[in-house]
């Protein structure tokens, strides 16, 4: 067995001694009362960004969807298929959370792909995917300045949503806008009295 694959394995056992075994563990616990997460979290694909590594959550805390680029896409009410839509109905309409970061990230490859523009080696669905915040290109001086760009335009996005605007509206969800930047280990936020990323704090502003 290939060493990755063993520390997979080494870990579901961790995994299994902190969290599940015994009668007040945190899985008995959730299985029993469900899932009430106060917080969802758009995220990217990523494997150097995990949310609930990141901000060292236990089961239950977070309701995460990721997909790569972290890009909310426009409401769009139709027969096709929209798995970050569905979450985020999920999420909001039935969990009710309360929170909803926007979790981008530097050195973004979906990013990266729209800021090159170069022909991939395979492209059945990655560049459609990331041409949804292809506006926000325009001037952008380097990816990660894009990737904040984009975050903005995701926001924008949510707000396409009736039940998200509705609940923004009535102060009862707030939308934050988070930078992750890998090299730091650090996250930015976005302020808009200042239109700018600044280092999270423990008390933020949210849009």
């Amino acid at each position: 067995m290939e060493k990755t694959f063993f520390t997979l394995i080494e870990g579901y056992q961790l995994f299994r001694e902190k969290y599940a075994i015994g009668d007040n563990s945190i899985m008995r616990y959730l299985s029993q009362n469900g899932q009430q997460p106060q917080a969802m979290v758009v995220a990217c694909c990523d494997s150097r960004v995990d949310p609930a590594l990141i901000l060292q959550c236990d089961p239950g805390d977070l309701f995460v969807t990721r997909n790569v680029a972290n890009i909310v896409p426009p409401f769009e009410k139709d027969d096709r298929h929209h798995g970050t839509s569905a979450a985020l109905e999920f999420g909001i309409c039935f969990l009710k959370v309360q929170h909803l970061i926007l979790l981008g990230h530097s050195q973004c490859g979906g990013i990266q792909a729209l800021f090159n523009e170069a022909p991939l080696e395979q492209d059945d669905f990655i560049s459609n995917w990331v041409s949804i915040i292809k506006k926000s290109k325009k001037n952008a001086q380097d990816i990660d300045e894009l990737s904040k760009r984009a975050l903005n335009a995701s926001y924008e996005n949510c707000l396409t949503f009736p039940w998200i605007k509705e609940r923004v509206e009535n102060k009862t969800l707030s939308i934050h806008l988070w930078f992750f930047d890998i090299k730091k280990g650090k996250i930015f936020v976005y302020s808009p009295s200042s239109q700018q990323y600044e280092p999270l704090s423990e008390q933020h502003p949210s849009i």
